[in-house]
């Protein structure tokens, strides 16, 4: 997948992107880098492919640092920040990739800590390092932005909930961005092939991802949609705030 950013578009920008050691957020962070972003690499735990992503974007030529984060810990979040404030100075674009709540072993409010209350602290402690210009983007799915309208499958359906939850909350803090000249973006999909919330719905529903890539038509890999993710850094503002990405005619034909 070619960059679709320009080649030193994005010189002298600093970046963060959370849950970025893999999948989409690894791609992203990739992208940001080649178009001339220092980026953070953020990770829960997963530290070893957090520094080979480090690694790869310094062999090509890019800026990156890795940095680990509890995400639903405000302290971790902080620790993070500072770390930021130190090696960076500031932040330019905030790319709010992290989810979860379909692993096992956590806690039963886990989804929600995450995916709401998680992208909130992020968020507020991040925007003193952010500057007039600056561009957040909150990465979601059509399966969680539409589920108001749209049922999406019952496996997946804490995790829908929880991110609708985010991106309301989310929302909510426009106008204080606004303020500060700092503006903000939705990126939705439709689920994407060779995530690791896709892997575990397959494995809970049998079937689950075909059906969707048959009703569909076409569903976005992560190199595909990462792109896409990139893009809304850079890109114009729609008047909704939001920037669908592929089909959504199974969910807005439910609206």
């Amino acid at each position: 997948m070619s960059n679709p950013l320009a080649s030193g578009s994005l010189s002298g920008s600093r970046a963060l992107v959370t849950g970025s050691s893999r999948g989409v957020g690894a791609d992203t962070a990739q992208f940001l880098a080649e178009a001339g972003a220092r980026v953070v690499v953020n990770y829960r735990n997963k530290e070893k492919r957090a520094l080979q992503l480090v690694s790869k974007i310094e062999e090509n030529g890019g800026s990156a640092i890795s940095i680990g984060a509890d995400l639903t810990d405000p302290a971790s979040v902080a620790e993070m920040l500072g770390t930021v404030q130190r090696e960076f100075g500031g932040l330019d674009i905030l790319v709010l990739n992290a989810s979860g709540g379909m692993e096992s072993g956590m806690a039963e409010n886990y989804a929600l800590l995450l995916n709401r209350d998680a992208q909130v602290d992020v968020l507020t402690q991040a925007l003193p390092l952010m500057a007039p210009g600056s561009r957040v983007v909150f990465v979601t799915s059509h399966q969680a932005h539409f589920i108001r309208t749209t049922e999406t499958m019952p496996e997946y359906l804490p995790v829908a909930l929880s991110k609708r939850a985010g991106e309301d909350a989310l929302r909510d803090l426009i106008p204080s961005l606004e303020e500060k000249g700092v503006s903000f973006v939705v990126v939705s999909g439709d689920m994407i092939e060779g995530t690791i919330t896709a892997t575990l719905l397959e494995r809970s529903n049998p079937g689950a991802i075909s059906s969707r890539r048959e009703s569909a038509g076409k569903l976005y890999n992560v190199a595909e949609f990462a792109a896409e993710v990139a893009l809304a850094a850079v890109e114009d503002i729609p008047d909704d705030n939001t920037r669908l990405v592929g089909d959504v005619s199974d969910f807005v034909a439910q609206a």
